[in-house]
């Protein structure tokens, strides 16, 4: 049975920060292939960055004050083709050659990810495959995520100012098994 752990909690919980941490470990450790959907955690006043966990460096503009939209989420208009060009080339990759060992790290199923249908329809494939899943969720009630919280193979932590530091161990050693 594959892992499914979402990481859930408020902004400024440290769920980007577990997911880098995390992913540290496993590469110095050599635990499993890592594939990473992206990292938009970065919020400016005006805008939202996205960009490459990988290392690739990549980045670009997710969503502005400034962008018309649709869509919208809040006073930001989001650009669903960046969630296109960064984020769902590695998914994409895992879900069409799943190897054992394999792991999905996604940074972020927020409301402004989610705004690209294709990221939701990529999310969806790759919880009914055969892959660990590591993916931080926002603590609002959304449809797509909610339901992903109900699913039975799923694991829920709430990430808190408590055990965010502990997390990315408790977290290398769960995957890495007995």
């Amino acid at each position: 049975m594959p892992t499914r752990i979402l990481l859930e909690g408020r902004p400024g919980a440290g769920k980007t920060t577990i997911v880098r941490r995390l992913a540290a470990l496993l590469r110095t450790r050599g635990a499993c292939r890592l594939h990473h959907g992206g990292d938009t955690a970065r919020r400016y006043p005006e805008r939202f960055r996205a960009g490459d966990t990988g290392g690739g460096g990549l980045r670009a503009v997710l969503a502005h004050v400034d962008f018309p939209g649709p869509p919208r989420v809040g006073r930001y208009g989001v650009d669903p083709g960046v969630m296109e060009r960064l984020a769902l080339p590695p998914l994409r990759s895992a879900a069409a050659d799943p190897a054992p060992g394999d792991l999905v790290l996604i940074d972020e199923l927020g409301r402004m990810e989610l705004a690209c249908t294709a990221f939701q329809d990529t999310v969806r494939c790759l919880f009914e495959s055969d892959i660990d899943i590591i993916a931080t969720v926002h603590a609002h009630s959304d449809p797509f995520t909610d339901a992903l919280k109900q699913r039975p193979d799923i694991t829920l932590v709430q990430v808190t100012r408590t055990n965010r530091d502990a997390l990315p161990e408790d977290l290398a050693a769960r995957l890495e098994g007995p």
